[in-house]
């Protein structure tokens, strides 16, 4: 690993040598929680590009809108970013999402590992994207869907 990329684990005081962009983006969605979505105004750049594996969008008020849609349905929603990797304006963050949707899961919470690749700009949040497995984090969880989904990576794991 080049002696310039930083690699922590993540706690608030470790972020105090983070770049701003960067230090607003862990403290914000470590305590983002199912309701307001406000803190997300401010720390994303007018013209971010965010993509999932799920979509993909342009600009602050459709990701926004985007968020809202998602968050709308949660019963619960946390984010528990565990190690971070900087290099300039760019951080890969791996994280562990639990959320609760009352549709999913018989409404227990739902643990999803992943990633996010972000940039930042301006010290703003300008490129956003998230890695994960929908399977776990959707699909493994729907009826009929979530048990064919389940049997074939049994049958891939043989």
């Amino acid at each position: 690993m080049p002696a310039d990329v930083q690699k922590n684990q993540v706690s608030d005081t470790s972020v105090a040598d983070y770049p701003l962009w960067l230090k607003r983006f862990i403290l914000t969605y470590q305590s983002l929680a199912v309701g307001p979505l406000d803190p997300l105004a401010t720390l994303y750049h007018p013209q971010v590009q965010f993509q999932d594996p799920l979509h993909q969008v342009q600009g602050l008020e459709s990701l926004l809108s985007y968020f809202a849609g998602l968050y709308s349905k949660l019963t619960q929603c946390k984010f528990q970013i565990e190690s971070v990797l900087y290099q300039g304006n760019s951080a890969a963050l791996y994280w562990t999402m639990t959320y609760a949707h009352p549709q999913l899961n018989q409404g227990k919470p739902i643990r999803v590992e992943g990633h996010s690749l972000i940039r930042g700009e301006q010290d703003k949040v300008v490129y956003h994207r998230d890695y994960l497995d929908a399977g776990q984090m959707l699909y493994e969880h729907l009826p009929v869907v979530g048990a064919l989904i389940r049997w074939v990576k049994r049958r891939a794991s043989q």
